[in-house]
């Protein structure tokens, strides 16, 4: 359950009226699979969307732990508008870390969200490419123009395309030697078509849809991160930070899975008991069991972002397991309450749902158990070759089996010439 018992309190900021609004708009959107505008819109009223702006352009600069509170908040609310707000804190996050943005631009992108929800999100994954996560270049292609570049592709997944005020294309250039970068693309522009492609079980509403880029013009200085295409690919424990905080508001997704158990447990008194499922040892195992999963899930979430950021491994590793515990979590749920745990009355169907999209995001859960598997080998080849020098050493001649004792203190005739006489 959350933190705060009072409400929902990130960096000093209750979000627990955020949360409700969130949680009321949130079906309606679900149902439809429609853009979610009124969450967007609650979120950004509440001057969320722009807590990771580093402090020098006057925002808050949010550490990592609680932009993942924050993403568990947002969660529980509405999975579908934390993720699209996910990109865009991640996009001003990035900025605060390295300042790739052309600083003109930046600044018109802080003076419009002042104004309006400014969403900005990476578009990298292609129909022939697959996850970036998993190797290989973009096809889609920026051409040079006279006045900047033309930006032709697919771009798959892409989510919250219908809202967002700027694409981050991740492309290959028409150049020689080859360049691979990110140009960025405003929403309005000519050229962009929307395939309305996203069908996915859950997060009905993030609108991760296909988006087509016919020959966009960009201008020169639209573009960020320009390397060589030997040194573009994608760096999967770079994004272990990020994946870390998406997993965190599937946290949230299951503390309002755990919430609507309690509620229907509490609440349902069936005839020939006489008093609430709540209070029988089977719902209290039941509850028990839930509550090990979702809070356990949360202390490895924050406490890895809170303490090992710099840690990729150990990042990845809380990746998974939070995200098997908080699916196993839901699951636990679902099935306990029978037929109400699959009716659209307790919320528990939706959350059910929802919760299956915790592993899918890129790097997916057999890149990083690979990445786990491979620094396990390289680990215990390191310990194999020290514990062999080591033996080496000690079997070496006395000079050097014995190069690492303390000699014992010299006498002050040591090191002096002698003179042997022979009578």
């Amino acid at each position: 359950m959350p933190e705060d018992n009072n409400g929902v309190v990130v960096a000093g900021l209750d979000l627990s009226g955020v949360v409700t609004r969130l949680a009321a708009a949130a079906p309606a959107a679900d149902a439809a699979a429609s853009f979610p505008h009124e969450g967007i819109r609650i979120v950004h009223e509440a001057g969320l969307l722009e807590l990771t702006v580093a402090e020098r352009y006057g925002g808050r600069d949010l550490s990592l732990g609680d932009l993942a509170r924050l993403a568990a908040a947002l969660g529980r609310g509405d999975p579908s508008v934390a993720l699209i707000s996910l990109m865009t804190l991640f996009s001003h996050r990035h900025q605060a870390q390295s300042s790739p943005w052309p600083d003109a631009l930046y600044e018109r992108v802080l003076a419009e969200g002042r104004q309006r929800p400014v969403l900005l999100n990476a578009a990298r994954g292609e129909p022939e490419l697959g996850s970036p996560a998993r190797g290989g270049l973009p096809r889609t292609l920026a051409r040079r123009t006279p006045g900047g570049w033309s930006i032709g592709g697919t771009k798959r997944f892409v989510t919250g395309c219908e809202g967002l005020s700027y694409f981050l294309v991740w492309a290959s250039t028409d150049e020689t030697p080859q360049r691979v970068g990110t140009f960025i693309v405003p929403g309005g522009a000519p050229g962009i078509g929307i395939t309305g492609t996203w069908a996915s079980l859950g997060l009905r509403a993030s609108g991760s849809h296909d988006v087509v880029f016919d020959g966009v013009e960009v201008g020169r200085d639209n573009v960020i991160g320009l390397a060589g295409a030997d040194v573009a690919g994608q760096d999967n424990r770079a994004q272990a930070v990020n994946t870390l905080v998406v997993t965190a508001l599937y946290l949230g997704v299951a503390e309002a899975a755990q919430e609507a158990f309690l509620a229907f447990a509490e609440g349902r008194v069936p005839a020939n008991l006489g008093y609430p499922i709540a209070r029988t040892e089977r719902f209290v195992a039941l509850a028990g069991e839930i509550d090990l999963l979702v809070s356990g899930a949360r202390q490895l979430i924050l406490g890895a972002l809170d303490h090992a950021a710099g840690e990729p491994d150990k990042l990845l590793r809380a990746r998974l397991l939070a995200g098997r515990q908080l699916r196993q979590a839901v699951q636990l749920a679902v099935s306990a309450l029978g037929n109400p745990g699959l009716s659209r009355d307790t919320g528990l169907e939706r959350h059910f749902r929802d919760i299956q999209s915790v592993l899918v995001h890129a790097p997916q859960e057999d890149t990083v158990i690979a990445i786990l598997g491979r620094a396990a080998f390289s680990a215990r080849t390191a310990a194999t070759a020290a514990g062999k020098e080591r033996a080496q050493i000690a079997a070496a001649p006395d000079g050097r089996a014995f190069a690492d004792r303390l000699l014992p203190a010299q006498t002050p005739f040591q090191g002096t010439p002698r003179t042997l006489r022979i009578t």
